[in-house]
């Protein structure tokens, strides 16, 4: 990947606050083991970004509601495009695979093999790109009472002492951090996806199989990333991806 100058040195790989996860700061390019990651407040200022005609037309096929923060996904996701390939913004589109997860169009052309991810709540965006498949995910402290109503169904009984001891933001962290998983897996957060990322620890963060993950908190939202490597000669099914975090 391109455009390291416009990108902010790695974070220290330190073990976490005994109650708290590292702050990320918003509006600015961060990078984690070979991604790079930006979260905003939705509240914060804004410019459209440059729609393509492609884009406009997925746009226009949302709910109004859904339309802003679609947009926002997608600027903070051209400008980290932009910023890795050396190319304007307006030259990037992000548009929809089949099923659901995005795609990068540089020119009109199929993306390079860059992978990207996009997160929203109702005061956060973020967006992730990186070489190897990239889940991001948010989730609000305010939703934890809401995760742990479905834990049951996420958590395996050995991941359950990891949240009960941990307070709300382990609750929604153990949430996000499946999510991000099954979103760059490119499965649903729907079914039995979630229980097959097992989680073997919150501070750091620490998941099974080839995965590496981390942990941020944006506010009162906490932010999981999550980097995957796709066995070769193996290509993924395509499930709806992704769900919104529960109350969230």
């Amino acid at each position: 990947m391109t455009g390291e100058t416009a990108v902010r040195p790695d974070f220290p790989a330190l073990a976490f606050p005994a109650l708290a996860f590292p702050a990320l700061a918003p509006d600015r390019v961060h990078r984690w083991g070979g991604a790079s990651l930006l979260v905003a407040r939705r509240s914060g200022p804004y410019r459209p970004p440059p729609l393509s005609r492609a884009e406009r037309r997925v746009l226009e096929a949302l709910p109004a509601w859904r339309r802003a923060e679609w947009a926002r996904g997608r600027l903070l996701a051209k400008r980290l495009v932009g910023d890795a390939l050396g190319v304007p913004p307006g030259e990037v589109e992000v548009l929809p695979r089949d099923d659901g997860s995005p795609r990068v169009v540089v020119g009109g052309v199929p993306g390079p093999a860059v992978h990207v991810s996009i997160s929203h709540t109702a005061r956060h965006v973020a967006a992730a790109l990186a070489p190897d498949p990239v889940g991001v995910d948010l989730c609000e402290t305010a939703s934890a009472a809401a995760v742990r109503r479905v834990a049951d169904h996420v958590l395996s009984p050995g991941e359950l002492p990891l949240v009960a001891a941990g307070g709300a933001e382990a609750a929604v962290a153990a949430w996000a951090l499946k999510e991000a998983a099954v979103k760059a897996d490119r499965r649903s957060v729907f079914g039995a996806a979630p229980r097959g990322v097992v989680l073997l620890g919150l501070r750091p963060p620490f998941l099974g199989g080839r995965r590496r993950a981390m942990v941020w908190r944006a506010d009162d939202t906490v932010l999981a990333l999550v980097l995957a490597h796709r066995p070769t000669g193996r290509p993924s099914r395509q499930h709806c991806v992704g769900a919104p975090c529960p109350g969230g």
